[in-house]
């Protein structure tokens, strides 16, 4: 294979400007993440803490085999809306066991766990993340229900999320569901429905009505314990499988369920893994702080996979997307990165054949995202640039390998789902603090609502206001510029995190272990293809 070289002066000017924008960000984005660490705040951390509980990352900390990593997930859930950041739930991956599974943790010192909008949405995202890539599903349990001020907007799709556990069982994906507290009303069908559970003596509480809307129903008196009490469902109803001491006690027998699973991989076992020849500390500065100006992604590839080695494919023909083979972590992958941003009809028809190659080897794709989307102008249509990058969409869309993505700068337009965006089902996506996603930049967008505007005031033979042309664009751009930045995008589950470019390589080491304790299987057809 050949290995990558690296032009990158990290003394330049550039370059040490880039770093410095990009820590700035990282900045940012830790004091968000600090937020969401602290919970629902002091007050109700105290609280919960004298009750005798573990806080939710505790919980997960006290499941993970000793030294596991934990890929945490959206943990800027509802950024920048009425809901609390982080949604009042922890998602992730992680080693149990030696197995890796899927992990959901109720946050009860935010609203006592309660379910809004963003936290069902979180839990849905974990849910697919767990079938895709046939991981166990573990939740740890402890939540009042659902947020009832937003039942308008979670009662319909809520009840995905039960349907969920059912597919997952039929597709003999365990689900364990570990009771802390409580898991009321339609929370209780959550243990109801999963294979294996473990509840906390005089703790859990798991009932369709507790004992106010009881008695209000039916007249009858009765207490938490007779209703929904652990020992209860242990003895009596048979909704226990195992009844647990203590929190401590509760882990300790999730552990042991998983390790009685048996589970295997089903993809293929990574291959020796070397570091890059690159210090990936370079990553910082890489992106340019004007995203309009291109850089070469292979410096970010070598910095990426084993060895640094990377095998180009087609390097001389549709050079603005660069296409070529890698290890990563041990695993194979295949991987596209726009070079240029602009993609034209050779990089679609290169992308469209390289994804075929892909899936005929059953080879994971990787796509580097900076795109300003794909080229118009006359004699790019006459070129057929419409049917060009169709075959690359189609391409995206009917591949059935794992597909990751990580968004590096730009992601406008329909380069967007050439390069599998979020509507296109990527395994796992992140971003970078640069990303940026929009239908197009905020200037151009501003940019054609003017001469929209113009032609129409025109055709009404009216003067056109351009003090009031000057306002709308600025308006246009500073609400466009807010929406497509990447906490705004990822506070919408648009990705699955914004992470330190630094830290791209075990993240996706992470997902492609993920990915592969599935099997790795290619398309055998695509949709038609226009030629």
């Amino acid at each position: 294979m050949t290995t990558l070289t690296s032009a990158v002066d990290p003394d330049s000017a550039e370059h040490r400007a880039n770093r410095e924008a990009m820590l700035a960000r990282l900045a940012d984005l830790e004091a968000e993440h600090a937020k969401v660490l602290a919970g629902g705040g002091p007050k109700y951390v105290d609280r919960h803490r004298a009750r005798g509980k573990l806080l939710a990352r505790e919980r997960i900390e006290l499941l993970l085999d000793l030294d596991a990593p934990f890929l945490e997930l959206s943990p800027l859930a509802a950024w920048g809306t009425e809901h609390p950041l982080g949604a009042g739930l922890v998602t992730g991956v992680g080693v149990v066991s030696g197995v890796e599974c899927v992990i959901t943790a109720n946050d009860a010192t935010v609203r006592g766990g309660s379910t809004n909008p963003w936290s069902l949405r979180k839990s849905l995202r974990a849910n697919d993340i767990a079938a895709q890539n046939r991981l166990p599903l573990i939740g740890l349990v402890e939540s009042g229900g659902a947020d009832l001020t937003s039942q308008s907007e979670i009662f319909i799709p809520g009840g995905r999320a039960f349907r969920d556990l059912t597919r997952l069982s039929a597709a003999g994906i365990p689900t364990i569901s570990t009771v802390f507290g409580n898991a009321t009303a339609g929370g209780a069908y959550v243990p109801g429905l999963s294979d294996h559970t473990i509840l906390v003596r005089d703790r859990a509480k798991v009932f369709l009505g507790g004992p106010p809307l009881v008695r209000m129903a039916t007249g009858e008196v009765a207490d938490d314990e007779s209703l929904g009490g652990a020992d209860m469902h242990g003895s009596t109803s048979g909704l226990a499988d195992h009844v647990a001491r203590d929190e401590v006690d509760a882990l300790r027998l999730t552990r042991r369920v998983v390790a009685r699973l048996n589970r295997r991989k089903l993809g293929r076992a990574p291959g020796p893994v070397d570091e890059p020849l690159h210090d990936p500390e370079d990553l910082l500065g890489l992106v340019p702080t004007d995203l309009r100006v291109p850089f070469d992604p292979r410096e970010v590839i070598a910095r990426l996979v084993d060895g640094s080695r990377f095998d180009e494919f087609k390097p001389d023909y549709g050079t603005s997307l660069v296409t070529g083979w890698a290890d990563l972590h041990g695993y194979p992958v295949g991987v596209l990165a726009n070079a240029r941003g602009v993609l034209f009809s050779q990089e679609a028809q290169k992308a469209a054949q390289f994804i075929q190659l892909a899936n005929t080897s059953a080879t994971p794709l990787l796509f580097l995202q900076n795109t300003t989307g794909y080229m118009v102008g006359a004699s790019y249509e006459q070129g057929g640039i419409v049917k060009h990058g169709s075959m690359m969409i189609n391409a995206v869309a009917n591949s059935r390998v794992p597909h990751l993505t990580v968004v590096m700068g730009a992601s406008y337009g329909a380069g967007n789902y050439g390069m599998c965006g979020r509507a296109y089902d990527p395994r796992f996506l992140f971003s970078w603090p640069s990303a940026k996603s929009a239908v197009m930049g905020p200037a151009q967008l501003a940019g054609v609502l003017s001469i929209v505007a113009r032609q129409a005031a025109a055709a009404r033979g009216v003067p056109y206001d351009e003090d009031g042309d000057a306002a709308m664009r600025r308006a246009v751009e500073e609400q466009v510029e807010a929406q497509s930045l990447a906490p705004f995008l990822s506070g919408r589950l648009y990705d699955d995190g914004v992470i330190d470019p630094r830290d791209t390589r075990t993240v996706l080491g992470l997902c492609l272990s993920a990915a592969h304790s599935g099997e790795v299987v290619g398309a055998d057809r695509f949709g038609v293809f226009r030629m």
